[in-house]
């Protein structure tokens, strides 16, 4: 007989193990490391990880301290009883088109939130379109703009929401560095942010 608990509804409850294992799968994946990467920076085997990852081995204190001081969470944190997660973001920061580009959400995350710094671009903007939903929030700086036939300049505290299927394009307006907070559904996200860039493309979309 399964010494798994249940609901009053009936539904399995994960047991402890699994629910540690789940919270240390949730940390890795946030810090972007593969299962070789933290059994090398360890000394755990990445099978005897993904074994822990999986509820299939019960976790220890001996197995539990170098993987959260690697993955930089408490003890407490992973065997909590609490069913809330902590809800902190760590952001990732790389450069894409030679502007800063600052991942502000969880990785899988539905809705990609970023924070961008975009220069001015000399040659004529390449609108594009895609499937998708963007949503844009200026925080310094002046914001260009170009949504189909509309070419608009945005200001600090001012806002914008578009279908990307429509052809855009954006970038500074000036000489001047504008930055910006952006939520991206995953299509969205997946071609702005992590797109390829060309060796010679300067900051703007």
């Amino acid at each position: 007989m399964s010494d798994m608990a249940v609901t009053t509804s009936g539904a399995p409850v994960p047991s402890r193990g699994a629910l540690i294992g789940a919270r240390l799968k949730a940390a890795r994946l946030d810090r972007e490391l593969t299962l070789a990467a933290l059994a090398a920076a360890t000394g755990i085997s990445a099978s005897t990880i993904s074994r822990l990852e999986s509820g299939k081995r019960q976790p220890n204190l001996e197995l539990l301290i170098p993987l959260s001081a690697t993955l930089e969470v408490t003890i407490d944190e992973l065997v909590s009883d609490a069913a809330v997660p902590d809800p902190r973001v760590r952001p990732r920061l790389s450069k894409r088109w030679g502007a800063e580009v600052e991942m502000l959400s969880r990785e899988g995350s539905a809705m990609q939130t970023v924070r961008m710094v975009l220069h001015r671009r000399d040659e004529e903007p390449e609108l594009r379109s895609h499937e998708g939903f963007e949503w844009l929030y200026v925080l310094d700086g002046r914001l260009r703009l170009r949504l189909g036939e509309h070419d608009i300049v945005l200001k600090p505290g001012e806002a914008a929401e578009f279908a990307t299927r429509v052809p855009h394009w954006l970038g500074s307006a000036d000489d001047r560095p504008v930055e910006i907070i952006g939520i991206f559904s995953r299509d969205g996200e997946r071609i702005h942010v992590r797109a390829q860039t060309e060796p010679d493309r300067r900051a703007g979309r």
